[in-house]
């Protein structure tokens, strides 16, 4: 709101200093009368202008992290526009029905804030660790993990697939793209060592907005049974792919950008730019995969790579070419399996801190 107030004080002024002493000119001749109306056309559309910009602002927030989600984002039909690959969409919503199916065991914990939160447990006969998965943005555990789970069968990984807040089963309002849900995989790393197997390491995994939850939770002072992170498609930061996304759909984002961060402030409770994952990777003692599509028109492949960079841990990278948003495994199962294998052996015995 504090844009418009400026935006209407600008136009105040304007009327104030200008437009009226010109008026009260006018009897000199046409031409002031002139200046006059082309004043008065621009502050119109400045105002249009500014209450259009605001409108749109107010919208998108909206769409970014209320738990209600937009129609035209229901039935997969926001991802089918994304990755534009009907064949990818299809075998992405029969293997998370087949995991639905399973019927995995279902926990709830309390996490930050006292939201209450939905986990699913897929053990393992023989564990010899526990992956705790983290799913993106207007998905789903199922979803985004569903093409995956065979794979984390054979490496005998129990797994618990989480529910992000203000997503399907878990409580909350709003998401803060890992502004708060960082502070809900604490609660669910407490739940994993006390209820689980505490001699068992323990794995962070997520995909796009659980790929940024899972790297911004690794500078909380997580325990030494973390033996890694992997992030598939995360992001750098809240405002980082708000920006990249409006610049997509052509809009100004620098003229929404202040507008838009007050308002995820005031819902969330917090300010959007509290927290990147650049900032915590210059802190990482915790071994990290990062993975990511080349061809990703949603979250682009150079947020990857900065996070790369600033990554201090000992740390892993996998590309994967013609890979769109979260196709990574679809496109390259052998590379996306072998990479996570290989990490999983020289990390086995490492201890973060």
């Amino acid at each position: 709101m504090r844009n418009l107030r400026c935006v209407r004080f600008l136009i105040f002024i304007i009327y104030s200093r200008i437009v009226l002493p010109l008026a009260v000119q006018n009897t000199r001749g046409g031409e002031a009368m002139a200046y006059f109306i082309v004043l008065i056309a621009f502050l119109l559309i400045l105002f249009v202008a500014a209450a259009a910009v605001g409108t749109l602002t107010v919208m998108l927030v909206h769409i970014a992290i209320d738990r209600e989600v937009p129609r035209f984002l229901k039935g997969r039909r926001g991802l089918r526009d994304i990755v534009k690959n009907d064949e990818f969409v299809d075998s992405l919503c029969a293997s998370a029905k087949q995991l639905e199916d399973a019927c995995p065991e279902r926990v709830e914990i309390c996490g930050h804030g006292g939201t209450r939160l939905v986990g699913h447990i897929f053990p393992a006969e023989k564990p010899e660790r526990i992956i705790i998965a983290v799913h993106g943005w207007r998905s789903s555990w199922c979803d985004d993990f569903g093409i995956a789970a065979d794979f984390f069968k054979r490496t005998n990984s129990t797994v618990l697939f989480v529910e992000q807040r203000a997503q399907r089963g878990s409580e909350g309002e709003f998401m803060s793209f890992g502004v708060l849900e960082r502070y809900d995989v604490v609660e669910w790393v407490r739940f994993a060592s006390h209820n689980l197997n505490s001699n068992l390491p323990i794995y962070l995994c997520g995909v796009s907005m659980g790929a940024t939850t899972v790297l911004l939770s690794s500078e909380l002072g997580l325990p030494e049974n973390i033996r890694g992170i992997i992030a598939d498609c995360g992001f750098t930061s809240v405002m980082d792919i708000w920006e990249s996304v409006v610049h997509k759909m052509h809009l100004p984002f620098l003229l929404m950008k202040r507008f838009a961060g007050k308002i995820f402030e005031h819902r969330v409770g917090v300010s959007p730019i509290c927290c990147s994952t650049l900032s915590a990777m210059q802190s990482c003692k915790i071994p990290i995969l990062f993975i990511h599509g080349e061809e990703d028109g949603f979250v682009p492949v150079e947020m990857t790579y900065k996070n790369y960079n600033a990554c201090r841990a000992k740390k892993f990278l996998l590309t994967v070419k013609s890979a769109n948003h979260g196709m990574s495994y679809y496109v390259n199962r052998a590379a996306y399996e072998g990479a996570i294998v290989n990490f999983f052996k020289e990390t086995s015995l490492t201890q973060n801190g």
